[in-house]
């Protein structure tokens, strides 16, 4: 029987590993279909504490992994495909059989909802195309960028690109926002930002870096010239596998008391468990309180 199972593989994962390593628990950690992460698919990392040059995604992810080998964490290429959460003795199982731990953390990450037209794959990786403004939007410094969605996050990342940006568009696909008051009251007074309405992408352009949006606008198409898109269409939490067993928001995403789940010795830490900030610091954060909160556990009933 394991101490302690982690599943995932990103910032709060393999920040629960560390943590759960160093405390002499030699935890293992089930890497899932996307070893690293999201974090590996970001070019360039300026905000996480620590690098002043800033951090290739993948090297940072690759460095904790590292870290955790070093201090003795196993690692499994696997995906877990079935949960047994009805006793105290927790199992899982995998293509290649079934596990027991003492403690799980869930740290499954959240995924980015895209917009699945022409041309949005090829402008990932610093190519212009983004789903975060706080990560990425130093980088578009005097430049023109576009914001599609309409919802409070749409907003939120609108706001803050104007601390950089020449020019900020919100594309919303209907004739209003869905966003708070405050919110839409805030966007639609500054002067940086200019909302279109009744706006459906239809194709991102560009050669090697993105160049524009082909849109539909009130059934006209039309090209918007930008330096960037940033998508604000919200996240789908990677929970799907654990809907019958932990608490869930309407949106999937794991409802925790300081890393704590509805089932006890099951912790969540990560953007699986974080609706809102969303930020590899975060995650390493959740991670590192999931970790320690699964130690005392562990100290205290097993």
């Amino acid at each position: 029987m394991e101490n302690v199972v982690i599943i995932g593989s990103g910032c709060a994962g393999l920040t629960a590993a560390i943590y759960c390593a160093r405390a002499d628990l030699h935890p293992v950690v089930i890497e899932g279909s996307q070893p690293g992460g999201q974090l590996t698919t970001t070019s360039l990392i300026e905000n996480f504490p620590g690098f002043p040059d800033g951090i290739g995604g993948f090297e940072l992810v690759n460095n904790m992994k590292q870290q955790a080998e070093k201090f003795g964490t196993k690692f499994l290429s696997e995906e877990v495909i079935f949960i047994d959460f009805s006793l105290k003795t927790k199992k899982l199982t995998t293509a290649t059989g079934t596990m027991e731990a003492k403690a799980i953390i869930v740290a499954t990450g959240a995924a980015p909802r895209f917009l699945n037209i022409p041309g949005e794959k090829n402008f990932c990786n610093g190519k212009g195309l983004s789903t975060c403004a706080t990560c990425d939007g130093a980088f578009f410094k005097n430049k023109i960028v576009a914001v599609i969605g309409g919802g409070d996050s749409a907003c939120e990342e609108a706001l803050f690109l104007t601390h950089f940006c020449q020019k900020v568009y919100i594309v919303h696909r209907r004739d209003q926002l869905r966003a708070s008051k405050i919110m839409s009251e805030k966007v639609m007074t500054n002067n940086k930002i200019e909302i279109l309405w009744n706006s459906v992408p239809v194709e991102m352009l560009g050669n090697e870096k993105l160049s524009g949006l082909k849109l539909v606008t009130s059934g006209q198409k039309n090209i918007l010239n930008c330096d960037g898109v940033f998508l604000a269409i919200g996240h789908t939490p990677n929970t799907k596998i654990f809907a019958h067993w932990l608490d869930q928001s309407e949106e999937g995403y794991i409802l925790t008391s300081y890393s704590q789940t509805n089932i006890s010795g099951v912790f969540a830490a990560g953007d699986c468990a974080d609706p809102k900030f969303r930020q590899a610091v975060t995650a390493a954060g959740l991670g590192c309180s999931a970790a320690m909160e699964a130690e005392r556990y562990i100290v205290s009933k097993c």
